[in-house]
């Protein structure tokens, strides 16, 4: 099993805010004004840091930023955006640090921005030496929420650009409440700060050419779009889930990161095949050849989570005394989940995989079409979308008047596959295929619920071993909910028939 990567970062989300200042601002007395809430002077600091970044400067494009910094004894971060950045709203960040030497970029550091680096190397673009003061915010038990500071910014090595600039920064910790920010940004504003663009530092030092768009991006669609620009549209929000679920992956602190990337690959396999009669052959097998690649390294690690979050709710129903038992199964289950793991990050660390990346940031943004894909997509896209529905039409039509899993699980397939098509065709047929993009979510759902249960059942047989006693009270229960959905997906089938557009036929 490949192992983690040596040296994991320390990790901490913080909402944070930026305002400009004019000359003369001081900062407001805090304590008379936040109830339950106090604030005491930080030690004043000089900084020295230096911001790492691709000749492009995709990281600071895409709301990320690097640097090693001298002064406040943390040496390297990495910070993460949880949302894209905006102008005057918090931004919500994700913040790893690690200590190092400045000569090297901690691997761990480097790796958690694999997606957005790839190939390109990362090198020195700015150097920004800050003068900070500022004041800690604690609560009645002198607990930390948060913190003021006010930067007054040299900036070194980036030609043409402001040579210096002033700003408070808010940060509020993730477990703060909700109103702390808000209470504090209205003292800051009374006492004369201003809205600024809450860019960055490194954003500002840089200016223009860190403030062009990312280099991938949702185009807009209009009513006149072609079916190409509604391709590029629906790779382009495909790739970006995986891209910003990447560092979350390999962190493996949230397993929805593993199964938001994996939708991201599955979507961008279901929409090469929905465009299919639009796209060059051979470019098109070659990518969806290695989508499933990635699709199956991911769908481990996301079974073993669904199976594993499924029998702890329902190991909650047993005696107390099978609690031994059911930890037993557990670890088992966490042992597959780990070796699968293993594998998916050594997947993510070759050479493959960043080529893959490569493929898929081109291919969103200049999709090897055929010319019937310059057509417009209100003539183009029903028609597409026709072609999984009918299949799925089909494939229920063959079902026995007491189908098995296997076909019913065949028709879950199928619904993804119409769904997703649908759901790429909104632009072009709008609420109707929303409405049956969301009809068809629905009856997967139902069949999604009974696949579960059959392969808990599966898999409990196959490690009943381990606690048969406990095993059969668990495999009762999926029986029981299978049956449930078993009974349930027929109407959620005649809902999604409903909402069949009269225009696609079937």
């Amino acid at each position: 099993m490949a192992e983690e990567a040596p040296g994991a970062p320390a990790s901490n989300r913080e909402l944070e805010a930026k305002l400009d200042v004019p000359e003369g601002f001081r900062m407001p007395p805090l304590d008379a004004a936040l109830d339950g809430l106090s604030a005491r002077p930080l030690p004043g600091a000089e900084l020295d840091a230096v911001y790492y970044d691709t000749p492009d400067l995709r990281l600071a494009r895409s709301g990320l930023t690097l640097r090693h910094r001298i002064g406040d004894g943390v040496g390297w971060t990495l910070k993460l955006p949880d949302e894209g950045p905006g102008a005057a709203a918090p931004l919500s960040r994700r913040e790893l640090t690690m200590a190092g030497s400045p000569d090297e970029i901690p691997p761990a550091l480097a790796e958690l921005a694999t997606a957005y680096v790839r190939t390109a190397g990362l090198a020195p673009v700015a150097r920004l030496r800050t003068r900070r003061s500022g004041v800690e915010v604690v609560d009645g038990r002198g607990r930390r929420v948060g913190e003021i500071v006010e930067d007054d910014v040299e900036v070194e090595g980036a030609k043409g650009r402001p040579g210096r600039f002033r700003e408070v920064e808010v940060e509020i910790d993730a477990a703060a409440p909700g109103e702390v920010m808000t209470r504090l940004l209205a003292l800051l504003r009374e006492a004369g700060a201003k809205e600024g663009d809450g860019l960055p530092k490194l954003v500002r030092a840089l200016g223009a050419a860190a403030r062009r768009p990312p280099e991938l991006v949702v185009p807009r669609l209009r009513k006149r779009s072609s079916a190409a620009d509604v391709l590029r549209a629906a790779m382009a929000g495909s790739t970006l889930r995986i891209l910003g679920h990447d560092a979350g992956v390999r962190l493996g602190d949230d397993p929805e990161d593993v199964h938001q990337a994996r939708v991201g690959a599955r979507r961008l396999r279901s929409d090469l095949r929905t465009f299919r009669s639009l796209l060059e052959p051979g470019w098109r097998e070659g990518l969806e050849g290695e989508l499933r690649w990635l699709g199956a390294e991911l769908g481990a690690v996301r079974d073993a989570d669904v199976l594993g979050e499924r029998l702890r709710r329902q190991g909650t129903a047993l005696a107390e005394r099978d609690g031994r038992g059911l930890a037993a199964i557990l670890r088992r289950l966490e042992w597959e989940r780990d070796e699968a793991r293993g594998r998916l990050l050594e997947a993510m660390r070759s050479e493959r995989y960043v080529s893959l990346l490569d493929r898929l940031v081109a291919a969103a943004r200049d999709p090897r079409t055929l010319p019937a894909a310059d057509r417009p997509a209100a003539e183009t896209l029903p028609k597409l979308v026709g072609r999984p529905w009918r299949r799925l039409v089909r494939e229920v039509r063959a079902l026995d008047a007491e189908p098995s899993d296997e076909a019913l699980h065949r028709v879950r397939i199928r619904a993804k596959r119409a769904r997703y098509a649908a759901e790429a065709a909104v632009p072009a047929a709008g609420r109707r295929a929303h409405r049956l993009g969301r009809a068809l979510a629905g009856l997967q759902d139902v069949l999604g619920e009974h696949q579960d249960a059959v392969v808990a059942e599966g898999w409990l047989r196959a490690h009943s071993r381990a606690s048969p006693l406990v095993a059969g009270q668990l495999i009762a229960m999926q029986r029981l909910e299978g049956a449930a959905e078993r009974a349930a997906w027929p109407k959620a089938w005649k809902r999604a028939r409903r909402r069949r557009p009269t225009k696609w036929p079937t």
